[in-house]
């Protein structure tokens, strides 16, 4: 009779192990931050080869990196689960309040208080103007790109996150003039449709439709086993490499300017930064308050601390000049998000419920 009470081991789950580029991940950014800078310093004019290098001001080096990030998320899409998320609207409603209905009025406070007030010792009023102005168009712009990147890595749910991302897609095409136009007070804000087709369509629409066909391809011929344990899982260091390959040409890029304006860089990038984090902890905690399940509340909070960068630089060049304190302000937008990014990334994954 003991006998049939013996004691029944039962094997403890496989413990999720980090992979060494995700282990020393704050090393590699720093190190690919310096080696930027530096290469941009010894390259001198030889790098806008590289930076020149473009399709309706979308730069292709970057955009290949981004669609190697990116691409292994799209790989993970479920269609017939996409159907689903209609009857959990929630996280989509949450996504399009923050990005549309805080962040941009944040983001222009913060950039008023630091450029007007603050920094009125360092910064002329004229100068201040055209700061904001940056910051302004910079913070109208969410995420459509790099969020697929952020939700990846911390394990976000990826239709769900699409689905966010498409939706944010669609209020742009409606709401971007009016909300720079109102912020800015100007009504002649032009927006380049062919940079913000051109990114959908690099950036969503071909690694959407090449994950797809990869999936069904790999799911009939090595089944879903392989899919998801073999396969999958080596694709992760493959998007970190590109990731930090895009860090390095974003500070090359700009690694003479940051060398000749430290200050200005400097105090640029500190109102980016504190909206950004502003941003991901009110969206955060709110969608947690809202009870979102962490797969849906990450990518919300991610899409709102992030911007999309190619549209808000084309658009500061487009109406200030290419010199100008604006188009500088959206570029060292671009110089702080993938470091700042990645902090809450890590965040994101120690805190997950």
């Amino acid at each position: 009779m003991l006998d049939s009470f013996k004691k029944v081991v039962i094997p403890d789950k496989p413990k999720k192990t980090i992979g060494f580029f995700e282990k020393y991940l704050t090393i590699w950014v720093g190190l690919g931050i310096l080696v930027g800078i530096l290469l941009g310093h010894l390259a001198g004019d030889g790098i806008n080869v590289i930076s020149r290098l473009e399709i309706a001001r979308v730069n292709i080096p970057v955009a290949i990196l981004i669609w190697l990030m990116i691409y292994p998320m799209m790989l993970q899409v479920d269609f017939s689960s996409i159907r689903k998320i209609g009857k959990k609207p929630r996280g989509v409603i949450w996504t399009v309040v923050i990005n549309w209905l805080i962040k941009p009025f944040t983001m222009a406070f913060f950039a008023w208080l630091f450029f007007s007030k603050i920094y009125q010792a360092w910064i002329t009023p004229e100068l201040a103007g055209e700061y904001i102005a940056g910051a302004i168009i910079l913070g109208a712009a969410p995420c459509t790109a790099m969020v697929f990147v952020w939700s990846y890595l911390s394990d976000g749910d990826p239709n769900y996150t699409l689905v966010q991302v498409s939706v944010n897609d669609l209020i742009i095409l409606v709401a971007f003039i009016p909300i720079v136009g109102l912020l800015l007070g100007i009504t002649d804000v032009i927006i380049p449709y062919d940079t913000l087709v051109a990114s959908v369509v690099i950036f969503v629409v071909v690694p959407l439709v090449a994950g797809v066909i990869t999936q069904r391809l790999l799911l009939r011929t090595h089944g879903v086993e392989w899919f998801k344990t073999v396969f999958l899982p080596k694709l992760k260091p493959v998007s970190i490499v590109a990731l930090l390959v895009t860090l390095v040409l974003l500070f090359a890029f700009q690694g003479q300017n940051i060398l000749a304006n430290p200050l200005i860089i400097l105090l640029a990038a500190v109102p980016l930064v504190i909206q950004t984090y502003f941003i991901f902890f009110l969206a955060w905690y709110g969608g947690k308050k809202l009870k979102l399940s962490y797969a849906v509340c990450a990518p919300s909070a991610m899409i709102g601390a992030s911007n999309f960068f190619e549209l808000a630089v084309a658009v500061a060049i487009a109406l200030f000049g290419l010199q100008s304190p604006a188009a500088l302000v959206t570029v060292v937008g671009v110089l702080v998000e993938v470091p700042v990014m990645l902090s809450l990334v890590a965040f994101a994954n120690r805190n997950k419920y």
